[in-house]
């Protein structure tokens, strides 16, 4: 399956493949099964590339779980955040007093979930945690709050899995390093 995995236009390499991000899914599953015995959380999904993972995960959880979205853009087309970032779709639930649970795809600079978790703060949720597919080892990244890891990744730009190149790549089952030379600066 590796040479196939391969064989997609513009991978380098794969970094995580299929099967280790199913089986850390199970295992985030499991943990957050246990945590959320009580109270059913929402589920924020940041749009769109937490989609896939915010997916599987849900369906590997065995208790009850709501969903939500909000869409937070800080990149636009580009492969650097702007520094700008902004609301493109806010939630359709009311928080206030919720658990909630947000997934992200990926935390790199820190800046999107630093400015994603301040906005709802302000609306009074019971608990915020959050559950992170990638983590990127990113000198320079602000310290954030992130209570669960799938994996921690070099700084290098990955598609796959939800994460895309100007808007491409989201469809690919495993994590994998772009190739440099499609990258426009």
């Amino acid at each position: 399956m590796a040479n196939l995995e391969r064989r997609a236009r513009g991978v380098a390499r794969v970094l995580v493949d299929e099967a280790a991000i199913q089986g850390r899914i199970r295992e985030l599953a499991a943990g957050l099964d246990r945590r959320y015995q009580g109270e059913p959380p929402l589920m924020v999904g940041v749009l769109n590339g937490a989609v896939a993972f915010l997916t599987d995960l849900m369906r590997a959880m065995t208790v009850p779980v709501e969903i939500d979205f909000m869409a937070i853009s800080s990149y636009g087309a580009s492969t650097k955040s702007t520094g700008v970032v902004r609301i493109l779709k806010d939630l359709n639930n009311e928080i206030e007093g919720r658990q909630l649970l947000v997934v992200e795809d990926i935390v790199d600079s820190g800046l999107t979930l630093d400015y994603l978790l301040d906005v709802l703060r302000r609306r009074n949720p019971a608990e915020i945690r959050v559950v992170a597919l990638l983590k990127k080892e990113k000198p320079g990244a602000i310290e954030v709050q992130v209570d669960e890891i799938g994996f921690t990744i070099p700084d290098e730009f990955v598609v796959g899995y939800g994460l895309d190149y100007a808007g491409l790549y989201r469809n690919l089952p495993y994590i994998a390093v772009l190739d440099p030379s499609l990258i426009k600066s």
